[in-house]
Formats: C-alpha cells, structure tokens, sequence
C-alpha cells in the first residue's frame, strides 16, 4: 500500500469510514462507548453483531462489555426496525388501565410478540417503561406521535392504518 493511502474495511461498506471517524474523534477511547454505538446506530441503523465486534476492538474493550452496554440501553437496536414503530407505555398507570390487554391482543393479532417487528417488516412492536403521558393512560406512541385513550381494537385498528401508510422521509 502506498503511503497516505488509506486502508478500506474488508467489507467493502464505506460506512466504516464515518464509524473510524468518530472513534478517532473520540481517541479509540473506551469510555467514548456510548457515543461511538450511538454514532454506529445512526450510520448503519442498528447494531448487528459483526458491528458490536468492530467496535469492540476498535476500542480494545471486552465484547461482553460492548454487548452488555448495547442491550442494557433501550436506545440501542441489535435488529432493522420496521418502517414504522409502535412503543406502548407498561407504566404503572398504563398497565392498570389495560396496557397488558392492548399487548396481548396486538401480538395475537399479528402474531408478532413485542420487541420483534412483523414479518412484513412494517411496524416494530416495543414496550417502554413510561412515556410520561399518564393522564391519557393507556399510551402508545405511533411513529413519534402520542395517542392516548387506546383499547386493544383502536390499537389494532391503529397499527392496521400505519401499516398502510408510506413512512415520511425527514429532510
């Protein structure tokens, strides 16, 4: 290799480029971890093992230590979400009010349990801790936006609609 020529990932993805960026950015450090999955997640859209590997050495951190912090924060995703998400609230004021009941008949519905996305890789079923919009309990939020009130039948109606609905691309 000629010198000032840059040696290219294996892969062949010019994604790595703008990874090895922000690892050098943040000096390969490992307490830069959090930041650089953040920055992983954002080029390649969630964190496959391959990438959790990359990181990992890059870094000269454990795997397990790259793993652990990957699936403690939920911010992180190990799988390609759908095109659209639905996130429900199993708050406690959510869950007294029938969060439970609107979860099992989603997943009986569309025989996709949450924390998977349907088949059609249309929507990503997740649950959240709290959403902090309790006096609308039970709460879901569709593709960013809060919809309170919900039963399991509005639910499935609802998801039925962002199903059929193209996913908007931000500028």
């Amino acid at each position: 290799m000629a010198q000032g020529e840059k040696q290219q990932h294996p892969s062949g993805d010019n994604r790595f480029k703008l990874l090895d960026r922000a690892i050098t950015k943040h000096q390969a450090r490992g307490d830069a971890l959090i930041e650089v999955l953040h920055v992983a997640q954002g080029i390649f859209g969630y964190l496959e093992n391959d990438l959790l590997i990359y990181v990992a050495r890059a870094l000269k951190l454990p795997l397990s230590r790259v793993y652990g912090v990957a699936t403690f924060y939920h911010f992180f995703n190990l799988k390609p979400n759908g095109e659209h998400t639905f996130v429900l609230c199993m708050g406690t004021a959510c869950y007294v009010k029938g969060a439970e009941h609107i979860q099992t008949a989603l997943e009986e519905h569309h025989q996709c349990k949450f924390g998977q996305t349907t088949k059609d890789n249309k929507v990503s079923f997740i649950t959240a801790r709290c959403v902090g919009s309790c006096g609308l309990a039970p709460v879901a939020v569709l593709d960013d936006a809060v919809v309170g009130k919900l039963n399991p039948e509005e639910s499935i109606k609802r998801v039925e609609q962002l199903k059929n609905t193209p996913r908007e691309v931000l500028a």
